[in-house]
């Protein structure tokens, strides 16, 4: 079993409805996404997925939450922008791209700072 992980960071503002606390207030974040894909295998390169192929997969996902105000977006008019939704938010769009029979999107991670993420990942 093959793992790989890649990371793209991008800026975005939230708030969250409802919360009872100072992150009600609209605020900003350097957001990283990591995400892990495994494979069973590699190909004749020997290569499980090409990091350029995952990492332009990546950047597709976020590049429409670059520099926005979260709460505005079509993404989010029924979910709060939440670590947890924004985590899988992008394994679902994700795993649409890149899931087959021998590579998949094992999980993602969503990293609001350097202290605190949150993981979405589905039992295989």
């Amino acid at each position: 079993m093959f793992e790989l992980r890649v990371e793209v960071d991008f800026a975005a503002a939230h708030h969250l409805e409802g919360y009872p606390g100072d992150c009600a207030r609209p605020h900003g974040h350097n957001w990283v996404l990591e995400v892990y894909a495994r494979s069973r295998r590699v190909d004749s390169v020997g290569m499980a997925i090409d990091f350029r192929d995952l990492k332009r997969a990546v950047k597709e996902v976020v590049a429409p939450w670059d520099h926005q105000d979260l709460n505005l977006l079509q993404d989010f008019q029924t979910i709060n922008p939440s670590a947890e939704q924004i985590a899988k938010l992008a394994y679902d769009r994700l795993k649409a791209q890149i899931n087959h029979n021998e590579t998949w999107i094992d999980r993602v991670t969503i990293w609001e700072n350097s202290r605190c993420s949150a993981t979405y990942f589905e039992e295989r």
